[in-house]
């Protein structure tokens, strides 16, 4: 099915629950296509495809809201589901809240071009994707006599979505996604320490892919022999690939499920200080070939390249239409595009260079954090830094604190974003972090 197929086949389904007792409607036709391959120990593990279409019909019926999906895309069935939906909604409890965005707030067309999609993936052989995970897995197999065991990992997938609402949105939306990924364990006096190494894209030719299986072996041996060390407060660095980790409960904290939920310490604080002024992030859906770009939401409405935080100070939340109403605030999006922080002058490694004593966290195990109160306790795993130099590794620790805390002590931003990802957060560097051992 093309896409104008889509089109017409939404504005049917449309048309007819209109005709059948609904007051608003909305359609989202989905279609994907990915592969999977996984490689153990030069053996092939698994190996998917998966071809997926679906139609999700939201229904507002007489003050009552429903969301219904099905695989079954003939029309005459269609319209026998959309019958049974109607009728299955009208059970409901009234929820005055939902409805339809204002048609004023929808994407209207014409934006540039976001190059989100590379449709030659349909036509790489599966060999080739074997040998591609094949040649990650060789990078480390048998390199190493204490090697316990080497994993590696191809992805692919494509994407496309057309949406069209009873109340006068039309837009479709296309990407592709590749991923090469390694996992490495092995064995020593203290444990079987692992580790993994990944690059990934929206575009094959863009695909790094090699020196992933070494990273992941690099970095798994880097962690034999871990020690303990005393208790106290660090100043810490926080590794790229790990920062955004931290940051996920200050997101959960702005949407506006979280601020009606009252299971958000940020509740109240728009235009305050909850960082300090190193602290600047954007979100961007604008930037060209970015994981997380698009025009428009998943309800249709127009995005634009927007502060979150601004020199410590909070700026937005994530508002979708349905909290917007229940909390009286301007829908903005219920979630985010590309989260963009504000970069600094140095990388991890010159960092790590000018520290007189801290740790190096390079990943959590566990934990959690109150999204009410912001406080938080992480196990983490990661280096010991004297004098500008990696020690050993550390594990058995956990860091505890306050999210506001924590942020109004970061005290430095790397320039070192991971490019294949939507989160483009650097290595940062916090002051006073609590490291305790368990």
């Amino acid at each position: 099915m093309n896409t104008q197929e889509k089109y017409t086949l939404a504005e049917q389904v449309i048309a007819y629950a209109l005709k059948s007792g609904a007051q608003q409607v909305s359609v989202s036709i989905d279609e994907s296509r990915s592969n999977d391959i996984e490689i153990r120990d030069e053996q092939i593990d698994r190996l998917t495809e998966s071809n997926r279409n679906s139609l999700t019909v939201s229904l507002y019926v007489d003050k009552k809201y429903s969301s219904n999906s099905t695989n079954r895309l003939k029309k005459d069935e269609l319209f026998k589901f959309v019958d049974e939906a109607i009728a299955a909604t009208r059970y409901l409890a009234e929820d005055e809240f939902r409805i339809l965005p204002d048609p004023v707030l929808y994407y209207k067309g014409g934006g540039e071009d976001l190059n989100m999609l590379d449709s030659s993936i349909e036509t790489i052989e599966t060999k080739t994707k074997i040998d591609l995970a094949k040649a990650v897995l060789g990078e480390a197999f048998n390199k190493d006599e204490r090697i316990i065991s080497v994993s590696s990992f191809y992805s692919d997938s494509l994407s496309t979505r057309v949406l069209v609402t009873s109340n006068g949105f039309k837009g479709d939306s296309a990407r592709s996604s590749l991923t090469l990924y390694a996992t490495v364990a092995v064995k020593s006096d203290k444990g079987r320490p692992s580790d993994y190494w990944y690059e990934s894209a929206l575009f094959y030719d863009k695909l790094k892919k090699t020196d992933i299986g070494k990273k992941a072996l690099e970095r798994t041996l880097k962690k034999i022999g871990p020690e303990k060390i005393s208790s106290g407060k660090y100043p810490m660095i926080l590794e790229n690939r790990s920062a955004p980790n931290l940051l996920y409960p200050v997101y959960n904290a702005l949407t506006g499920y979280a601020l009606y939920q009252k299971q958000s310490f940020l509740a109240g604080k728009k235009d305050q200080t909850i960082a300090s002024k190193v602290m600047t992030i954007f979100d961007d859906p604008t930037i060209i070939s970015g994981p997380g770009s698009r025009h428009f939401d998943g309800e249709g409405l127009a995005l634009a390249k927007r502060a979150i935080v601004e020199d410590g100070v909070l700026r937005g939340y994530y508002i979708d239409t349905y909290y917007g109403r229940k909390l009286g605030m301007d829908p903005t999006s219920g979630s985010s595009t590309n989260v963009v922080f504000k970069l600094g002058d140095r990388d991890m490694e010159g960092m790590v260079k000018s520290l007189k004593k801290g740790i190096l966290v390079t990943g959590f195990n566990g934990g959690n954090c109150n999204g009410s109160t912001g406080d938080f306790s992480y196990g983490i795993e990661g280096y010991l830094v004297e004098n500008g130099s990696i020690i050993h590794p550390v594990n058995e620790m956990n860091i505890t604190g306050n999210m506001t805390q924590i942020w109004n002590n970061l005290v430095e931003a790397g320039n070192d974003i991971i490019e294949g990802s939507s989160y483009r957060v650097p290595s940062l560097m916090i002051d006073n972090v609590d490291f305790s051992g368990i």
